[in-house]
């Protein structure tokens, strides 16, 4: 699941830096793939995190998530060195998603979606019959 878009990156960074470093064949339009890759990349870091306490996808997507993902798929699309203040918010993110992989940060989700706000303790396990029972070892006891 992506988390942000073009769009996003464009309100963040404004529209000249997304083409200096997304408009790779010159043609004055930042090029999709390019821009996908670096949505799908953010996305995909964005998961390893998440998935540690939360159920994904997520059915709705906190401000917060969509932030970070600016700033990751930003921070992919400067491939030749990004610059010291997309570093930090690289490096901001990552600093958060690891407290929300920690337990330290919680989203703001519906109920439903966070399984820390579901704890029933009821523990369920499924297999197959044993092959070793009281009835079945009847009078080799």
């Amino acid at each position: 699941m992506d988390y942000a878009t073009l769009d996003d990156l464009i309100e963040r960074a404004g529209q000249d830096e997304i083409l200096m470093v997304a408009d790779r064949d010159g043609d004055g339009v930042a090029d999709p793939d390019v821009v996908a890759k670096a949505i799908a990349d953010a996305a995909s870091a964005i998961d390893g995190y998440l998935a540690v306490r939360y159920r994904l996808p997520l059915a709705v997507v906190p401000s917060q998530v969509n932030g970070w993902a600016v700033s990751i798929a930003r921070y992919h699309l400067h491939r030749d060195g990004a610059p010291d203040h997309v570093v930090r918010d690289w490096k901001a993110a990552n600093a958060d998603l690891e407290k929300v992989s920690s337990g330290r940060i919680r989203l703001p989700l519906p109920s439903g979606d966070d399984p820390a706000s579901s704890k029933s303790g009821d523990v369920g396990i499924t297999g197959p019959e044993p092959a070793f029972s009281k009835d079945r070892l009847e009078g080799w006891l």
